[in-house]
């Protein structure tokens, strides 16, 4: 167990030892940091530095995209896909409910993932509620992104005024024409 313990002589003993090591330390640091005489404050030569190439002619990625592309892009990165999904919706009833069915009913508004549909007659809105798993399924695989959850089917009657899932419920407005 016995250590040997360096030598605490003069500079020159150590140095005597091994003078390639320094130097070669020497010479690395040099080379890493530069001549210690040369850095004033005038002297400094600037790195000239080289542009950035991002892209090169007829490179990878270079080839233009096409207008569907960019506009799809575009309306996923604004957050756009779904109200454009629900118009998309709304312009599409006669593919979705079928031609004889679209002649007597007409979507008028998706408020709160509920789509509202207006009827020509009770009977039509009838028939349509018996549709409704039907429909709803055509939706769910044609526009999936509209997030439509329920639709509910009005017969024609009096205008109401309760807009909205969280309205009041209660009697409602009255003779308040005159």
């Amino acid at each position: 167990m016995s250590q040997e313990i360096p030598s605490t002589g003069s500079d020159n003993e150590s140095s005597g030892n091994d003078p390639s090591l320094s130097s070669s330390v020497y010479l690395r640091f040099k080379g890493v940091f530069g001549d210690a005489a040369s850095r004033r404050y005038g002297s400094r030569k600037r790195r000239i530095r080289e542009p950035v190439v991002e892209s090169e002619a007829y490179g990878r990625g270079r080839d233009p995209k096409g207008i569907a592309d960019v506009m799809t892009a575009m309306t996923s990165e604004l957050g756009w896909a779904t109200p454009l999904a629900k118009s998309d919706l709304l312009l599409a009833w006669r593919e979705i409910a079928g031609a004889d069915t679209a002649e007597h009913s007409f979507p008028l508004d998706v408020t709160d993932s509920v789509l509202t549909v207006q009827c020509d007659s009770t009977a039509w809105a009838t028939q349509l509620r018996h549709m409704r798993t039907m429909i709803m399924t055509r939706i769910a695989q044609s526009y999936p992104d509209a997030g439509i959850e329920t639709v509910r089917f009005q017969a024609p009657h009096a205008p109401s005024w309760k807009k909205g899932s969280r309205s009041i419920p209660g009697r409602g407005p009255r003779d308040t024409y005159g």
